[in-house]
């Protein structure tokens, strides 16, 4: 089947880019990469991110980046071929709301900053009031988090693609650090407690 990530990727200009720089050839042709349809690794791979990159673009054509971030998980896969977040209160720019309001189209990076991974989706973004869709509001919502809730954002999917490692610096969660660093600390506590042991004995002695 033809690559359709490439098919939503590569432009003419894009192409004249390849053929450039001697690679178009690269990408000519048919290829059996899947990439319509989420499987098992990339809805496991999104459950376990806490945050992502979303693009956009304006009426005028400038493109905007935005960081989404929450618990691990709050990028909910409804379906193989759907995704959605709840979109809170925040600086009241509506920037991407507005853009999507006018074009649909979304690019999405979903990083790994430990293992060294990105996942790159293209979606079209469907603006939802919380009342359109109950069992999707209740889906994506999160009682615990302190912040409101003012639309749902869902996402269908048109394509993906994994990205290389190259140039992926790792970088490391607060959560993660404590827990790497949890063994460490116990034994500092028990070889402290050792020592403190000891020095109790000897100067026990000394007397």
């Amino acid at each position: 089947m033809p690559y359709h990530f490439l098919e939503v990727a590569v432009t003419p200009s894009v192409r004249a880019a390849q053929a450039d720089m001697g690679v178009d050839q690269i990408w000519l042709g048919e290829n059996d990469r899947p990439s319509d349809t989420l499987t098992e690794n990339e809805i496991a791979f999104i459950a376990t991110r806490d945050s992502f990159y979303i693009a956009s673009v304006s009426e005028t054509g400038w493109p905007y980046v935005q960081h989404r971030g929450g618990k691990t998980g709050f990028l909910k896969v409804v379906d193989p071929q759907t995704m959605a977040f709840a979109d809170y209160r925040g600086n009241r720019q509506y920037i991407s709301a507005g853009n999507f309001a006018a074009n649909d189209r979304a690019c999405l990076f979903l990083m790994d900053y430990v293992r060294r991974t990105r996942l790159k989706v293209y979606a079209h973004v469907e603006r939802l009031t919380l009342d359109a869709n109950p069992s999707l509001t209740d889906l994506v919502s999160d009682p615990t988090y302190r912040g409101r809730a003012e639309r749902i954002f869902k996402l269908r999917l048109e394509a993906y693609d994994w990205n290389c490692p190259q140039h992926i610096i790792p970088r490391y969660t607060e959560q993660q650090v404590e827990q790497a660093v949890a063994p460490l600390r116990q034994k500092l506590q028990q070889l402290e407690a050792e020592n403190a042991a000891l020095r109790a004995r000897l100067e026990g002695k000394s007397e």
